[in-house]
């Protein structure tokens, strides 16, 4: 497509072609979220990346979350969302609509316009040939000194991973694009948080990059600072700046980096998905951006 000549030929100029080769074959597990999902410009300018990510030979994994989509949905059809440290309590009427949503209307506007940037994208969730296997997570908070357990319905954690799909179809020549929508062994349908899921899925593959799209520059040491920018830090290090560095929306997106890290990945990068190129910046350039985490 012209629009992927075009970002290439603009990234020229600094491309370093071994960063190209390293490409070739590797696995690389891009979460997309937030602004990424309502914003047409940012849209296209991810599908036209990824596509030219997989033009130079490597495997791009998409796994998308879809907050802002499902806010609009139950407030379309009348469900007030409740929330529990930061976590939306969901009963069974909402998670029909939640899936609905994210295996629905977000994954399926990704996969189209992946397709129509030629990429080949394949829409699936954790659901799909039993990839991801949930448990149900509870919320627990200390409050005078007592430990308080809440039932927040059918939000999972990851207990377990079968990539064999997602495998099958990378191999083949397809780009997938996975819903964090999974199922429980009891058979429930859970929600699971996408930066986890990402994290877990980006460490089963053995990836050889694990992304994090946000709409920030990086993980910030001054939240009132934009410039203050932590550009490259080790697992062990953003594990000691939870609580005052790490804070809010950037707790699970650094926590799904160590547990991809954890798991094999060999580096995780907090990347602003909303400005031009940044994705290929970093893979194809010597440019200093966003915050990249490291093994310890």
């Amino acid at each position: 497509m012209k629009s992927d000549l075009k970002v290439l030929n603009a990234l020229t100029f600094t491309s370093d072609k071994e960063k190209v080769l390293s490409l070739a074959g590797k696995t690389i597990l891009i979460k997309v979220g937030g602004n990424a999902l309502t914003d047409s410009r940012v849209k296209n300018s991810i599908a036209a990346q990824i596509s030219i990510i997989k033009k130079l030979g490597g495997k791009p994994v998409i796994v998308h979350g879809g907050g802002i989509v499902i806010k609009q949905l139950l407030s379309e059809v009348g469900i007030e969302s409740e929330f529990v440290g930061g976590h939306r309590k969901t009963d069974g009427k909402s998670i029909k609509y939640i899936e609905m949503a994210l295996s629905g209307e977000v994954n399926s506007e990704l996969v189209k316009l992946l397709n129509q940037s030629g990429a080949k994208a394949v829409g699936i969730s954790g659901k799909d040939a039993g990839m991801v296997t949930a448990q149900k997570r509870y919320h627990t908070e200390t409050r005078d000194g007592k430990e308080l357990k809440h039932d927040i319905g059918y939000v999972g954690d990851v207990t377990a991973v079968d990539v064999s799909l997602v495998n099958t179809l990378t191999s083949t020549g397809y780009v997938p694009v996975i819903s964090p929508i999974s199922m429980g062994e009891d058979g429930s349908t859970y929600n699971i948080n996408a930066d986890m899921f990402a994290g877990h899925m980006a460490g089963a593959l053995q990836a050889e990059r694990f992304f994090a799209m946000t709409n920030i520059d990086g993980l910030l040491e001054n939240i009132e600072h934009p410039n203050s920018i932590i550009h490259k830090l080790t697992a062990e290090k953003a594990e000691s700046l939870f609580g005052t560095v790490i804070q809010g929306g950037m707790i699970p997106k650094i926590e799904a980096c160590i547990i991809a890290l954890n798991k094999g990945v060999k580096s995780a990068h907090i990347i602003n998905g909303t400005k031009n190129e940044t994705l290929l910046r970093i893979l194809l350039t010597k440019d200093n951006i966003g915050t990249t985490i490291v093994r310890t």
